[in-house]
């Protein structure tokens, strides 16, 4: 009892703690110790319902467009696949008419070149000078992270004409290697910070384990941080992808000739003077949003997928 009587009298325990929620039920809904309420099950599910009414539903009415007769466009019917659908704009995209054979083929493989290309070329420049920064110091690190980071403040319109300078200089106006250029200027920066960030959370044990056995650092790059940071690659790959894919002011500065097109150029000649083709707008629309679809889908698994969670397990 003494024991008691002392102890209350140092330790004043306070009448009634107070309430971070007003309402026990309300906060019943929104947090629950062991699973989730019926009720804020109903709630989550209708959000993200509504969330993708809202983020399908444009992309619906691109379809309904795309499918319209071309003397049926201005309608004030909401069905998604309206009457007289007619595949005419995808057919005249992929095969032509008579007399007049389609360019959208070209364009797109112009396209796939140009951005495959620079996916590739920076990913392995980011790659490189990823590693450099993250496990190498040298003098001038800290300063070339801080300007790679500071490149990126800059809006793509103020580099137009520099970048038109250089690339004119090397005469490579008109090409494609002029085009990669210029989108690897803007895109390797950016990978280059993600990459790091990535690298510097992997273990340097396992590279000096490997060293140990005789491993050289270009293996270790390759054999040991490859594997494990497939994900942060995969995401440098798509940033590196998606920069040059629907990329259009660049391009129209750099590419002059027809056969030289991108789709974005490509699309812009649907602009007649007097009309726009806005069935083969929509149609093209869709068709240019399928390989990067896919190729999101192909890259899913890398994305949700942490690959240094067992890099040092025992």
């Amino acid at each position: 009892m003494k024991g008691k009587t002392i102890l209350s009298s140092v330790v004043e325990v306070p009448a009634a703690l107070p309430r971070a929620w007003p309402r026990p039920r309300l906060r019943a809904l929104f947090f629950r110790p062991r699973g989730d309420s019926a009720a804020k099950r109903l709630l989550i599910h209708l959000a993200l319902w509504a969330a993708c009414a809202v983020a399908v539903y444009p992309v619906l009415r691109v379809v309904t467009i795309s499918l319209r007769p071309a003397n049926k466009l201005l309608t004030t019917s909401l069905a998604i696949i309206p009457e007289d659908a007619t595949l005419a704009n995808y057919i005249e995209l992929l095969v032509g008419r008579p007399g007049r054979p389609t360019e959208f083929c070209l364009w797109i493989w112009n396209s796939l070149i140009i951005t495959l290309t620079t996916a590739t070329v920076g990913l392995l420049l980011s790659a490189t000078a990823a590693y450099a920064f993250s496990r190498f110091r040298f003098p001038g690190r800290n300063a070339g992270l801080i300007f790679l980071l500071s490149t990126q403040m800059f809006p793509a319109a103020m580099l137009l004409l520099p970048l038109f300078i250089m690339i004119s200089r090397l005469g490579l106006i008109d090409s494609y290697l002029g085009l990669v250029i210029a989108y690897s200027v803007t895109a390797v920066p950016v990978s280059i910070w993600i990459l790091k960030g990535y690298y510097d959370t992997i273990p340097r044990d396992l590279e000096e384990a490997a060293m140990i056995d005789g491993a050289s650092r270009l293996g270790v790059l390759w054999h040991i941080i490859r594997p494990l940071s497939t994900p942060a690659l995969a995401i440098a790959f798509l940033f590196n992808f998606m920069s040059g894919w629907s990329e259009y002011i660049v391009a129209r500065i750099i590419l002059h000739k027809r056969e030289m097109y991108t789709w974005p150029l490509g699309l812009w000649t649907f602009t007649e003077q007097y009309t726009v083709l806005w069935g083969k707008f929509a149609a093209a629309s869709i068709l240019v949003a399928l390989p990067v679809t896919l190729l999101f889908l192909y890259s899913s698994r890398w994305l949700l997928t942490g690959l240094t969670l067992g890099g040092t397990k025992e």
